[in-house]
């Protein structure tokens, strides 16, 4: 029931498939993280973690609301060998034992998946993909031991990465984390310099526009293609885009710079719900806020002529705690929703998701240089508890959960249905994020709170590396 209504499942053999798509056969696990209710968040669940400080009762861990991620992997599980004679305590393939004792609650399982999520055609503009790029699906693979990574040194990038998310930084004393590189089934991915970035980008723009998560892709790529090093030369643009720190505010809404040599532009602007957010009454301080769900923010339309790549994203700030603490107030068409079949959290999530997308789609005839991305939601990972009743993911052995995906189709169905028939294309890394529950910031956030974990955030560096590495084999 959880996967879109156009696949079959082979579960017996008295179960169909259509006679044209031939039986792909899978052998794999698969754990169910929706919400069943979406009044079972409560106000106070599901939030995400506050950017600047560890103050939980103001930033609330998020869980999906109404949405439904499956995330199918194989129980091909790391061995002792393969990480350099650390033991995982798990269960190996072939054990008769069973699996399900294990704390994601993974049942193994056969099914037989017929059918795959499509995507739209390529965009006519002036980058260049080989064939092999396009066809590829770099969702599809596995995490090997590489080691000449990480990309970057933990302890250094001081330039752009915030030390919050930096683990080199605190008391983890493991690192194996870091040392895990993505390999696509079927093709390469390719190799990422800081130079051959800079130069497929020369004279570009890339923005990321979302929530936190958006932030953290922002702040790898930028280590990324400084390779951690300081850059005195690259400027900072952020008055071009309004991104400027206003009087009283902690922080600017974002971040913009440019390498001089190339000029190429990055730049983060922070949305966490991908709407327009007006105030209601804007002479009241306190005033509430119209959370357009059918609108993209206005950010977004001011600035997307300027963009050549556009990363999107949202997910962990759909739930009431987020939408109370912030005095958000959803709207459609101007006026408060009065849509029954969008009043659920997760029902105005996936319309404001479809909205954005379809938003962007009907720019892009206008502006055919912009290659647009859906980023899927990276997945959270608390386990015997949620972000304040004891939730941990306090595991540090790399891949005990299983190493490879390989589904075809995304475990992120809103975002892959979404961008169905679109020329917005999917930058989809939740399955494979799914598979590293030891890569979150955990228990060792600098102003760790007792007893509270980020299982949201990743270690930089990290998986979000990986993000980026996918980002670049698509532009």
């Amino acid at each position: 029931s959880v996967l879109p209504q156009n696949h079959v499942l082979q579960l017996s053999p008295g179960l169909h498939k259509p006679s044209d798509v031939p039986l792909l056969s899978f052998h794999f696990c698969f754990t169910d993280l929706r919400v069943k209710d979406e009044e079972a968040l409560g106000e106070g669940s599901g939030s995400e973690q506050s950017e600047d400080s560890v103050n939980f009762e103001s930033e609330k861990y998020p869980t999906y609301a109404n949405s439904s991620p499956v995330i199918k992997v194989t129980e091909e599980l790391i061995t002792h060998e393969e990480i350099g004679g650390i033991a995982p305590n798990i269960t190996e393939k072939g054990d008769s034992k069973d699996v399900s004792d294990k704390k994601t609650g993974l049942i193994e399982q056969e099914i037989d998946v017929s059918t795959a999520v499509s995507s739209g055609g390529e965009h006519s503009d002036n980058f260049t993909a080989t064939p092999e790029r396009q066809d590829c699906n770099f969702a599809k693979g596995r995490w090997v031991i590489d080691d000449s990574r990480p990309l970057y040194s933990g302890f250094g990038c001081k330039q752009w990465l915030s030390s919050m998310w930096a683990c080199r930084l605190t008391q983890r004393t493991d690192f194996e984390y870091e040392k895990l590189r993505w390999r696509p089934k079927n093709c390469e991915l390719e190799d990422f310099t800081g130079v051959k970035f800079l130069k497929r980008m020369q004279n570009k723009t890339l923005a990321f526009i979302g929530d936190s998560l958006g932030r953290q892709q922002f702040q790898s790529l930028m280590c990324m293609i400084s390779g951690g090093k300081d850059r005195p030369n690259v400027l900072d643009v952020g008055h071009e885009y309004g991104l400027v720190q206003s009087r009283g505010s902690g922080r600017p809404d974002g971040w913009a710079f440019r390498f001089p040599d190339t000029k190429t532009t990055i730049l983060y602007y922070w949305s966490a719900s991908l709407c327009d957010l007006t105030p209601i009454n804007p002479s009241d301080p306190a005033t509430e806020y119209a959370m357009h769900l059918d609108r993209p923010p206005a950010f977004l339309s001011h600035f997307l002529p300027r963009f050549d790549v556009l990363v999107l994203n949202t997910g962990h700030h759909w739930n009431r705690g987020k939408l109370k603490a912030n005095r958000w107030v959803m709207y459609v068409g101007g006026v408060p929703n009065t849509n029954r079949k969008i009043v659920t959290i997760g029902g105005a999530k996936n319309f404001t998701i479809h909205s954005i997308v379809n938003w962007v789609n009907s720019q892009l005839p206008k502006y055919p240089h912009v290659k647009a991305f859906y980023r899927t939601i990276s997945p959270r990972h608390f386990f015997n508890g949620d972000w304040n009743t004891g939730g941990t993911c306090d595991n540090t052995t790399p891949l005990s959960e299983g190493k490879e995906v390989l589904q075809d189709e995304s475990s992120d169905y809103d975002a892959a249905r979404a961008v169905r028939g679109t020329d917005v294309k999917l930058l989809d890394i939740t399955a494979l994020s799914q598979l590293r529950d030891e890569g979150h910031i955990s228990r060792y956030s600098i102003k760790a709170t007792p007893g509270v974990q980020d299982c949201l955030h990743w270690c930089l560096p990290g998986v979000p590396d990986t993000w980026n590495e996918i980002l670049f084999a698509q532009i």
